[in-house]
């Protein structure tokens, strides 16, 4: 096997190690088993995994749970000793010093200081569809026109994908490889959905550890080769609102989703990442007219 070659094996095989964590947060994730889905032998992977991903397994799981407990604060009245014990953590003071150390502050104050804006609106403000989806409520003034959200049924999808970690602006070269190794396959049709997925918050997240796949949609099943990863998009509900405009600017259209619509209609978020589905191609269209259609997962 060539050294290129074993390259590419490895970073499929840690992809595929990175994609199980984050599927399994709640689980206890012992090393041997992660390291039986990558294929590594057990006595070696937590250097391989600290070699190629920068922190060790114990590590990047703690912090992926005390990101996923400050990502519910923010958005949910859930106690702090629940988030404690989905955490991991076996008593409300060790959770609270661990969130201290990565956040710097206890996590009664993360929460403060990320409430919702005060902003529950008037009956005759909300508007409902035919099917009883809310389909638009009217924002604040400054907020710009009036905010469509459906809550929609997303099927099932498998993807070949490539992640990118680092800052979301960073994503273009990552686009690139994808649609470099798939357009001479075959793989982009007239029904090819080109999708992100968010793994982060970037108000959460340091942005070199940001996580972001970018993603295709596939008809027919293809194997993951070097750092083209396959994963299953499992079905769920999602609320679904369209961003029109420079994409660095979708920080807006999901903090309206978040902070105004959720709160005001009542639904809770889901553990599971924002979908980033791309309706029109940046090389071919205006920074002020692309649209990206916002899918947030819902409980």
């Amino acid at each position: 096997m060539t050294r290129a070659s074993t390259l590419e094996s490895y970073r499929e095989r840690m992809v595929r190690a990175l994609v199980y964590i984050q599927g399994h947060l709640d689980d206890s994730l012992p090393l041997d088993d992660l390291a039986g889905v990558a294929c590594f032998s057990s006595f070696h992977f937590h250097r391989v995994f600290k070699g190629m991903v920068g922190e060790s397994v114990k590590e990047h799981v703690r912090r992926l749970r005390l990101e996923r407990a400050a990502q519910r604060l923010k958005v949910s009245d859930q106690p702090v000793t629940e988030l404690a014990f989905d955490a991991g953590y076996e008593t409300h003071e060790s959770f609270t010093r661990a969130f201290r150390a990565m956040f710097g502050v206890p996590p009664s104050e993360f929460r403060e200081s990320h409430r919702p804006l005060e902003w529950p609106p008037a009956p005759s403000d909300v508007h409902f569809a035919a099917d009883g989806n809310l389909a638009r409520f009217q924002s604040p003034p400054e907020s710009g026109p009036p905010l469509d959200v459906r809550i929609e049924r997303l099927e099932g999808m498998r993807l070949a994908f490539i992640r990118h970690v680092g800052p979301y602006q960073a994503v273009g070269a990552t686009w690139g490889r994808l649609m470099g190794w798939a357009w001479p396959k075959g793989l982009c049709g007239p029904r090819t959905r080109m999708l992100g997925i968010c793994h982060d918050d970037p108000e959460i997240t340091a942005p070199e550890k940001l996580r972001y796949d970018a993603a295709i949609t596939l008809a027919s099943p293809i194997e993951p080769h070097g750092e083209i990863g396959v994963q299953e998009l499992e079905a769920g509900e999602y609320a679904v609102a369209t961003h029109k405009g420079p994409y660095q600017r979708m920080g807006e259209t999901y903090a309206r989703v978040c902070g105004q619509w959720l709160p005001a209609t009542g639904h809770e978020l889901r553990s599971a990442p924002a979908l980033e589905f791309y309706l029109n191609s940046p090389q071919m269209t205006a920074p002020a007219d692309l649209l990206t259609r916002i899918s947030v997962p819902l409980e």
